[in-house]
């Protein structure tokens, strides 16, 4: 069983070379605070609400999209023992200063991450 904690953010996508843009409409727009970084791929973070909106350039069309909303969970290394009893397949992407991370896809295609916190 994983024991989710909270939804910690969704990342979306944008056409490539559209960053400009995208910064623009989240900070100017919809006045969203923009969180400074060197964010993985190249993403914009904002904070909306009490998550983050992560926004990243991809191929729109890509067939498994990187799209996904991210959990934070209590105990990530039981998660991930959890979802492979499960025979889901778990990777891994960039490494997050203060986070253990996994993805997994479901049964549609549909990517999620799971997040445990090192520093809080």
């Amino acid at each position: 069983m994983i024991d989710f904690k909270r939804l910690d953010h969704i990342l979306i996508s944008i056409p490539l070379g559209a960053k400009d843009d995208a910064r623009k409409f989240y900070s100017e727009v919809l006045c969203l605070n923009e969180i400074p970084g060197d964010h993985p791929k190249g993403a914009l973070w904002f904070d909306i609400a009490d998550v983050q909106l992560h926004v990243r350039e991809e191929e729109m069309h890509h067939p498994h999209s990187d799209r996904h909303p991210a959990f934070e969970v209590a105990r990530l290394a039981e998660a991930m023992e959890f979802l492979q009893k499960q025979q889901i397949e778990i990777t891994y992407s960039t490494v997050i200063e203060g986070r253990e991370r996994c993805f997994f896809r479901d049964p549609f295609g549909n990517r999620f991450e799971l997040i445990e916190y090192k520093i809080r």
